[in-house]
């Protein structure tokens, strides 16, 4: 229970520096928080020696001001996983090799033991002689049940910044650097609730099949969608804010790639100006792919 309410903290705790106020849970799951937190610490436990996370709980939202609560001690950071795995896929044609790909995922025992009951392992998908690929971090809810990556209202949001470039979802190829949904605590007994960013440790952990899809794919751009993703291809720590890197061409596995925001960035700032600064790194990206560009093209979410 306790590294469950440490997985929730650190959520609520992106959420608020992502400038989120606020998050609905329901009247049970709220009820089962308060029952979770009233048991924390457990009987026995070493009271931490430092400040623990804070994690306020109110009703009928849970608030993402700092406020005085219950604090929840923060386990120390253990390595969970092996080592990443090597593999060489086997001779074929793309599809072939696609297909002993996710063979290969799927009968991976660390993404096995990952899975929730009824989800499924979410690798890529679109055109296996894409141009472009898209990148984002790891699967939400949405993606887990369907078994494709950004089906989400992002992916939503994704879709159409595709057909603003003129080409359709199929014609690019989409995926996540991992392939589950990274742990989230489950409230109630029912779903897991919210998403978090995949630690460095999972990332590194499914970069090798990450790797494998460029290989069979061998796109000519990779657009790093958000700064987890981007840490995961560039590195953690290369960076502190996303705006030392977007804009700019950079390369990972010998391709060129762009570093942009996640679309989900425009969900929580619907201005013009926000989605000029990706639409701009997207223009590069079709220059730098030798898509046609218009002048109306050229000109989106320009203030008039």
């Amino acid at each position: 229970m306790r590294s469950a309410l440490t997985v929730l903290t650190n959520e609520l705790r992106r959420l608020k520096s992502a400038g989120v106020k606020t998050v609905s849970v329901s009247a049970e799951g709220l009820l089962a928080l308060r029952r979770a937190v009233a048991r924390q610490p457990a009987a026995g436990d070493t009271p931490p020696t430092k400040p623990g996370v804070v994690l306020a709980v109110a009703s009928p939202a849970v608030s993402l001001a700092a406020k005085p609560a219950v604090a929840v001690p923060v386990a120390p950071s253990r390595s969970t996983l092996p080592p990443s795995p090597s593999f060489k896929l086997p001779e074929g044609d793309k599809a072939a090799r696609s297909a002993a790909l996710l063979a290969l995922v799927t009968a991976d025992p660390v993404y096995r033991a990952q899975m929730r009951p009824g989800k499924k392992v979410v690798l890529g998908v679109g055109n296996l002689d894409a141009q472009i690929m898209f990148v984002g971090e790891a699967p939400g809810a949405e993606d887990e049940i369907q078994g494709e990556p950004f089906v989400g209202p992002a992916g939503q949001l994704l879709t159409k910044m595709i057909g603003a470039m003129g080409l359709k979802r199929s014609d690019v190829y989409i995926a996540n650097i991992m392939n589950w949904r990274p742990d989230v605590p489950v409230v109630g007994g029912g779903e897991p609730v919210g998403n978090r960013p995949p630690t460095e440790e999972e990332m590194r952990y499914c970069l090798p099949f990450f790797r494998a899809q460029i290989e069979v794919v061998q796109p000519a751009v990779i657009v790093a969608l958000g700064s987890t993703a981007a840490q995961g291809l560039l590195g953690f720590g290369t960076f502190k804010t996303l705006g030392e890197v977007r804009g700019r061409w950079h390369e990972f596995a010998g391709k060129q790639l762009m570093v942009t925001y996640h679309p989900s960035y425009i969900l929580r700032s619907q201005t013009n100006r926000s989605k000029r600064m990706i639409w701009e790194d997207i223009l590069k990206v079709m220059e730098r792919a030798a898509l046609p560009i218009t002048d109306k093209q050229r000109g989106f979410f320009l203030d008039k």
